[in-house]
Formats: C-alpha cells, sequence, structure tokens
C-alpha cells in the first residue's frame, strides 16, 4: 500500500537530497552510502534506505518528531525482552536549517511486511504461529518493568477509552453511510462500559500490518514504534481482528489476556481500540489516501460482525 506524495496539509517534504545533506554534515562515516528512498512509507515518517543495512526515518509531520529519542531511549531497554527484532537506533540526527525535526538511522530488517486478510492478501505466515508469536510479543511488553516508562496521555492509544467518546462520535457522523452508524455506536458504548484498564503496562499502540515483518514464513520483527508507552493492554490485542479470525483468534485471545486481571473488559475495550483507529481515520484518509481509508473500513466491519 504505498502512500501518496503527501498525506497532511502541514507535512514537510524530505528528499534524499535532503538525507545526504545531513547524513554528510552530522554522520560522515555514512556519507558514501547510496541513499534511495522507499516506496512504502508510513503516515508520519518518510524512508530512505542507506546502503543495504541501513534505513533514515525522517518525520514528516510535528506529531512524529519526538519518536527518534523514544525509540533511542526505550527500544534498547525492551529488545531483549522480545522475541522478535526490533529497529533500535543505531544514530540519532538533529535537525538543520532546511529540515526541522530529529531522525534517526535504524538497522534494515529483512522481511515483507505480514498482508492484510480483510483485504484478500495471504497473511505470509501461518495464523496460528503468527497468533503465538504476536501474543508471546505482547505478553513480553506488558512483563517488562514500566517503571519510569512514557505514561500514555492526552487521547493517545492506552489511554481511558473515554477521552476519544467526543472523536469517535464527530468521527462517525463525518463517516455518513461509509460505516454503519447505529452498529458502530452500539459497539463503542459498549466498549465503554467495560471497565478501565487496572493494570496499564508497556504497549507498542499500532500493531497494524504494515509494522508486523514475517520472514521465511515467521514473524521476525515488529517496527515503528511511535506509539510505545505505558498504559491500556487492550490496546494491543486489535490484532485479533486485523489479522485473524476463528481459532486463530480465539487462540490469540487466550493466550494475550491470559495474566490480566480484566481480561474480559480487556478485550471489549480491544474492541473499542478497532474502533478508535477505524472510524477517526476514515473520514480522514478517504480524499487523501484512500487505501488506507478503505482498511479501515474493513477493520471496523470485522469488529461489528464479531461484536454482532
Amino acid at each position: 500500500m504505498p502512500e501518496p506524495p503527501q498525506l497532511h496539509d502541514d507535512e514537510v517534504v524530505v528528499t534524499a537530497d535532503d538525507v545526504r545533506r545531513l547524513v554528510a554534515a552530522q554522520l560522515p562515516l555514512l556519507a558514501r552510502l547510496p541513499v534511495t528512498p522507499v516506496a512504502e512509507s508510513g503516515t508520519d515518517h518518510r524512508l530512505f534506505r542507506l546502503g543495504d543495512d541501513l534505513v533514515a526515518r525522517m518525520p514528516k509531520v510535528a506529531w512524529a518528531a519526538a519518536q527518534a529519542e523514544s525509540d533511542a531511549r526505550w527500544l534498547p531497554r525492551l529488545a531483549p525482552r522480545l522475541p522478535v527484532t526490533v529497529p533500535a537506533p543505531v544514530a540519532l540526527g538533529a535537525p538543520d536549517d532546511a529540515y526541522p525535526f530529529r531522525w534517526s538511522v535504524v538497522p534494515w530488517l529483512p522481511g515483507r511486511a505480514v498482508g492484510d486478510p480483510l483485504a484478500g492478501e495471504p497473511l505470509g505466515l501461518d495464523p496460528h504461529e503468527g497468533a503465538e508469536l504476536l501474543r508471546a510479543v505482547v505478553r513480553a511488553l506488558r512483563s517488562t518493568d514500566a517503571a519510569g516508562g512514557p505514561v500514555k496521555d492526552g487521547t493517545g492509544r492506552g489511554v481511558p477509552l473515554a477521552r476519544l467518546d467526543a472523536d469517535v462520535r464527530a468521527a462517525v457522523a463525518a463517516c455518513g453511510s461509509r460505516v454503519d452508524a447505529p452498529a458502530v455506536l452500539r459497539a463503542w458504548e459498549r466498549a465503554l462500559a467495560a471497565p478501565p484498564s487496572s493494570a496499564p503496562g508497556w504497549i507498542h499502540g499500532d500493531l497494524m500490518p504494515g509494522n508486523l515483518l514475517a520472514h521465511d514464513g515467521r514473524l521476525a520483527a515488529v517496527i515503528d514504534w511511535g506509539a510505545l508507552g505505558v498504559g491500556d493492554p487492550a490496546a494491543d490485542l486489535a490484532p485479533a481482528w486485523w489479522l485473524f479470525d476463528g481459532s486463530a483468534r480465539r487462540a490469540f485471545r487466550e493466550a494475550a489476556t491470559d495474566g490480566l486481571p480484566d481480561a474480559d473488559a480487556a478485550w471489549e475495550r480491544a474492541r473499542g481500540w478497532v474502533l478508535v483507529q477505524g472510524v477517526v481515520a476514515l473520514p480522514y484518509y478517504w480524499g487523501r489516501w484512500p487505501a488506507f481509508a478503505r482498511a479501515s473500513q474493513r477493520r471496523v466491519a470485522a469488529v461489528l460482525a464479531d461484536a454482532a
């Protein structure tokens, strides 16, 4: 799902020439490496290969400006606890007169993003093995000491769902006929009725297909840790609907919620997090990145079908 050239009104355009200039000035040992734009990026970064083994992650909007430092601080602490590889930065870069954000250089990890089953794409790994390893990631995060970690605040993923109520209702209205509004609101109210988390812990916060890499038929890496923080573990249960169904979903639920003091409530809140990400993204990206908007639409439909 390659992104359009520009997604946001306040987006900073960053080019390969910008990366060459910044690397030459700040990381001269890497200056001889060829710089190649990566076609697939995300909603808030542009990626550029540096030679064969590295990639420069360049924020393109202000809300992503803190990720380079967050990754550098926290991923080395979390990586030894996780059963998959994570792209901990090997170098940080600073803004200059022409580019306004901190940026990072991370390892280029082998593999391809897992497919989107809701779009009819092959997952790229065995669903049951994928569910098993992903639940191990979620539980490893949750069991890692979160003392001193960045507590999720505002309306970020992992905060109490009630903080998102106004945003969700406004987005449902803006979606118009693109979603079944009464069904969405019924499911949303059911999620709101679940008790808030009593056991916050580390969460990735954005375990979408594009952030999970498969290699040799196995889940090998989790990337894009921009939503990392300490918050409601239910936010990391959302892949149950994005990636799995049937027995694989049930296995993921049982394993990923094991040890939670509020497992059933967390599952209800997880449905709410799918709705948050889906209905808020859908009207925003409908005209900016239609493929991403349609993926959001499918995810909303999946959680509604399961909640029926």
